[in-house]
């Protein structure tokens, strides 16, 4: 299909939610893209950190195609063998006991609060029980999870949401300890803040929080969805602060690109849900957990993790540089494979010339800060070449700026 076509269809067709650029992607390869035009583009988005492995992966195509040729879905009335080893890999990754697999991070998140809640509801709380969430956080766009998501934004067109949520400042103890009393069930949060602009949680703040919640015999819920899968350098973020969460959240990666994602408990949070109390129709079906599987396999065969502590140290390395030579850069923090940039301008117009002139996928995280979260498997000469991309996109923009 032509590409202006397919465009013009699409904004016939669908409901006007997305601003979308001006692109039809056709295919991927590695860490590259390509339109329908058959022009190539280096991505270091991963569609919003999904793409682990890359595109096209090879071994992950071959074990959803020999899945689909046999199996693709039955329902939860009945097992299926690619969800027991599925799940039992990812509760081993994630020091977890217990692994029910959603469609998305959203869903996740939602089967989350709901443990958090029947945990409460089991204790005797009653019924009017609080849980604390972050100011600037992102959970997702249900009701549930907008409803601990920290952007008034994103909420208020969809009030009233989730009574008995209070927000806290992220990496401030001392605001949490003010919310925290006899009715708070759960603290939950991002362990890096990704939509929020990139910050990751202090190692004081995160073993503080888990201090408050062990105190009062509340659950602390660590949302994965994105800065998990070894995109930290380590598998799950948490792991490298040595705190363990009650209840995890997972997505993205887990899947490559087929929609898969988990929420996790162990201990106390384990046993709190029962039968009847939560569902899904496809989730945890054969072929997505057969695809979530492969991904587990490969990133031990491939030490991804290993990777990724290298490829961050590098990406670090070379935006230090990139902000030391561009004044409109004031400020660059995260971690392992995911990065942001601040700038001292709204980077929409960066990262659209990045996109239509310099044939790089970069995404935003708020008006002024840039995302890097590419494919975990990018090599030195990606990031070489994305900084090359990155800097004439950043230098046309400003000269045309100083022009205008």
């Amino acid at each position: 299909m032509e590409k202006q076509l397919c465009i013009d269809r699409a904004e016939h067709a669908f409901y006007k939610i997305y601003n979308r650029f001006p692109v039809v992607f056709d295919r991927g390869e590695g860490v590259r893209l390509y339109d329908t035009d058959g022009t190539e583009y280096l991505d270091f988005g991963a569609g919003i950190a999904v793409m682990g492995l890359g595109y096209g992966c090879p071994e992950v195509t071959q074990a959803i195609a020999d899945q689909a040729a046999k199996l693709c879905h039955t329902s939860n009335l009945f097992y299926n063998e690619p969800s027991v080893r599925a799940a039992e890999k990812l509760a081993w990754a994630a020091q977890m006991e217990k692994v029910f697999f959603t469609n998305s991070g959203t869903e996740a998140i939602e089967g989350a609060l709901k443990v958090a809640k029947r945990y409460a509801h089991n204790k005797g709380m009653g019924t009017d029980y609080e849980i604390i969430a972050m100011k600037h956080s992102f959970h997702g766009r249900s009701l549930g999870a907008l409803s601990v998501t920290g952007n008034d934004h994103y909420q208020e067109p969809f009030a009233p949401l989730i009574p008995g949520i209070r927000f806290a400042e992220f990496n401030d103890l001392d605001s949490v300890k003010a919310l925290f009393n006899e009715k708070t069930c759960a603290v939950i949060m991002e362990t890096i803040q990704g939509e929020g602009g990139i910050y990751p949680a202090t190692e004081e703040f995160l073993k503080g929080v888990r201090a408050l919640c062990d105190e009062h015999d509340a659950l602390l819920i660590l949302d994965e969805i994105q800065c998990g899968m070894g995109r930290s350098g380590h598998m799950f973020a948490w792991q490298g602060y040595g705190v363990k969460p009650d209840v995890m959240t997972v997505a993205k990666a887990l899947g490559n690109g087929v929609p898969v994602g988990a929420f996790l408990a162990w201990g106390k949070a384990a046993s709190a849900m029962t039968a009847g109390d939560h569902g899904t129709t496809y989730g945890g079906n054969p072929l997505v957990c057969a695809a979530a599987d492969r991904v587990l396999d490969l990133f031990e065969e491939k030490q991804i993790v290993t990777h990724v502590q290298e490829m961050g140290a590098y990406l670090w390395e070379r935006l230090e540089g990139l902000k030391e030579r561009c004044d409109c850069v004031t400020g660059h923090r995260g971690v392992g494979l995911i990065q942001g940039l601040e700038f001292s301008m709204p980077v929409g117009p960066v990262v659209n010339n990045a996109l239509l002139e310099q044939k790089l996928v970069l995404i935003s995280a708020g008006s002024q800060v840039i995302r890097f979260v590419p494919p975990l498997v990018i090599t030195k000469a990606d990031v070489d070449e994305m900084i090359g991309k990155l800097e004439e996109a950043i230098r046309q923009v400003t000269l045309s700026v100083a022009e205008a």
